[in-house]
């Protein structure tokens, strides 16, 4: 199930994908790691937090319960979580959503840290 789903993403190493928020307006970091998670491991300054379990909705541009960025499905929605496994399978189920830009950070929240990106908090 994992690689069929990074079969259909174009992952993104941790310092592409902040180049492409640097770059591209309409890309949005997305941290879908649980709060417990978060508080352990630290954050990443500017991403939006928006948990696994509710993540489809929240992102579905024609839902009644989208946050106000999921206006189409141009928006470049580049999910992590902790080490880049759940977010492989939350981008795909974003691109089946019609997110055709949907991807994730290889390695996740760790890969991110380990390349000197900035982070805040954590245990």
């Amino acid at each position: 199930m994992l690689a069929a789903a990074r079969s259909r993403l174009r992952r993104l190493e941790p310092a592409e994908a902040a180049r492409v928020l640097d770059e591209d307006a309409n890309s949005v970091l997305v941290d879908i790691r649980p709060a417990a998670q978060r508080a352990a491991e630290g954050e990443i300054p500017d991403a939006v937090i928006v948990e696994r379990n509710v993540l489809e909705w929240r992102f579905d541009p024609t839902s009644d319960a989208r946050l106000p960025i999921a206006t189409g499905d141009d928006l470049q929605v580049i999910v992590f979580c902790s080490e880049g496994y759940t977010s492989s399978l939350a981008a795909d189920a974003l691109r089946q959503l019609g997110l055709r830009r949907a991807t994730d950070v290889i390695g996740g929240y760790h890969a991110w840290a380990a390349a000197g990106l900035p982070t805040r908090g954590g245990g």
